[in-house]
């Protein structure tokens, strides 16, 4: 596929999802209670990708993905301002999830619903060959990105980000593993000090290589 067959291609699937009401109108199973709003960032020359669950309240009103004190965390993680975070030309963000899921019982944000996923996000990738490292955000982001090499528990699995890091197979990007950076992971963040002294040097190395002015 040719890089200007590709962009258009890039360019009628970003337009599907923001378009997207599968789970209004043909539901898997109960329909979403409110409104889709889709919430992506892709183009076709960012090397990096943001992948992690579903909007939250505040970004289903912002129509921006990562615009609560999340957004605030995980940028702080990868050493970027929002400038870097929101040029999408330099990093692309699919989560699992397009559309705010709703709220459980206890007040909690549902899973990312699946319909997503299944319409969407293997067509998004193969549109997106330039991308070099998905960040990973999450069990249900893990679940689809690294598949059967996950381990049983998120912290098993972000534990092992050098392996999964260093994994590139048939021509797919490396992934790094990370918990989410809401701040009900503020325990599991004093448990893991490694995550901060040795796995977010490398992030944000990262980051810096892959979102450079070539």
């Amino acid at each position: 596929m040719s890089e200007k067959t590709n962009s258009k291609t890039l360019d009628r699937l970003a337009a599907g999802v923001r378009s997207c009401r599968i789970c209004v109108e043909n539901p898997e199973k109960s329909a979403l209670p409110h409104e889709p709003r889709p919430v992506l960032q892709v183009s076709g020359t960012a090397r990096l990708c943001v992948c992690g669950q579903a909007p939250g309240t505040r970004v289903h009103q912002s129509g921006r993905p990562f615009t609560d004190p999340s957004g605030d965390r995980l940028r702080n993680w990868m050493g970027i301002d929002e400038d870097i975070f929101y040029d999408a030309g330099k990093l692309a963000i699919v989560p699992m999830g397009f559309c705010f899921p709703g709220l459980d019982a206890k007040g909690g944000d549902l899973p990312p619903r699946t319909e997503c996923r299944k319409a969407w996000h293997d067509h998004l990738f193969a549109a997106m060959p330039q991308i070099e490292l998905v960040l990973v955000i999450g069990q249900y982001a893990q679940a689809y990105h690294l598949g059967p090499n996950r381990q049983k528990s998120l912290t098993e699995t972000v534990s092992n980000w050098r392996q999964h890091f260093a994994r590139q197979m048939d021509g797919k990007p490396a992934v790094l593993p990370l918990p989410h950076p809401s701040w009900r992971n503020n325990a599991w963040l004093r448990k893991n000090p490694w995550f901060e002294t040795e796995l977010l040097p490398v992030l944000r190395g990262e980051v810096q290589r892959l979102t450079m002015v070539p």
